[in-house]
Parts: C-alpha cells; structure tokens; sequence
C-alpha cells in the first residue's frame, strides 16, 4: 500500500528542519516553465550541490535515487535523477527546486524557496525556505552536470 502525500511530506518536513534559514528571499521571474536567472548571480557549486543532495537532511533521496552508490535506500516516487542535465535545463531545473507545485498543483515534492500561500507549513517553517538560494543554485549545478 502506497503511502498518503500527506503522510509522505509529514516525513520531509520532520526530517529536514536544519536547512531552514531565515532570510530575505531574492527575486526571481517565472520564464515558462523556468527560472532562467540564478538566485544569486553567480554560478552554483557543483561539488557543494551533490553533498546537498545526497545529505538525508536535504530529503531528495527520500523521494528520488540517482549515481549515489553510497547512499542507502533511496527513494522511488520521484524520477531518477541519474541523466537529469540531460532531460532538463537549469532553468527547469531551478523552478523545480524554486516551486514545483507551479508546473503540477498535486505534487509531493516541497517547495523549497517558495514561502507564499503555503497553508500546510510548521510553525517552525513559516515564513522560511527549506534551501537558500547558494544551495538552490549550488544543486541547480550538479543536478545540470548529470547527462547520459
């Protein structure tokens, strides 16, 4: 039996409370189905990005797997992220990351930089990003290096 989405972001969200930063959220445009600008005006890390994403805290492999042979138990709700780069441009890539409920309204995956209108949100999470947007765009860089 397939857990509830409810059930499933009750476990994102207790698993990931030491990402969230209070900050400033930068400004950011909606290009289609993308996000073309980088968050901060600068390139990502890619390095830093595939320790965010491989890092439990960071909840992606909870949902995905992907080319991470030393992580245990990885997710199969979500699209394999081995190739992504391939199948997605960054700009895609960072809406995702930005707000995917945007592009599919159902959606289990979290917004994590998006704060508004958000209704089902902890008291602990309100108001705050999941990711800042250094890491935002530090996984926007590895995830685009993922190419088949």
């Amino acid at each position: 039996m397939m857990p509830s989405a409810s059930r499933i972001m009750g476990v994102i969200m207790a698993t990931v409370p030491t990402l969230a930063v209070a900050q400033t959220l930068a400004p950011y445009a909606i290009t289609g189905d993308g996000i073309t600008d980088s968050l901060t005006s600068q390139p990502g890390d890619a390095a830093r990005g595939r320790a965010l994403v491989a890092e439990r805290s960071s909840t992606c492999l909870l949902c995905h797997s992907g080319p991470f042979p030393e992580v245990r138990f990885q997710g199969d709700l979500a699209p394999n992220l081995a190739g992504v780069g391939s199948r997605a441009t960054s700009a895609q890539l960072r809406l995702r990351l930005v707000d995917a409920s945007r592009l599919n309204p159902q959606t289990i995956m979290p917004s994590y930089y998006h704060v508004d209108g958000l209704t089902r949100v902890g008291r602990a999470w309100r108001d705050k990003p999941i990711l800042s947007a250094e890491q935002i765009e530090d996984i926007v860089a590895y995830l685009a290096s993922l190419r088949e």
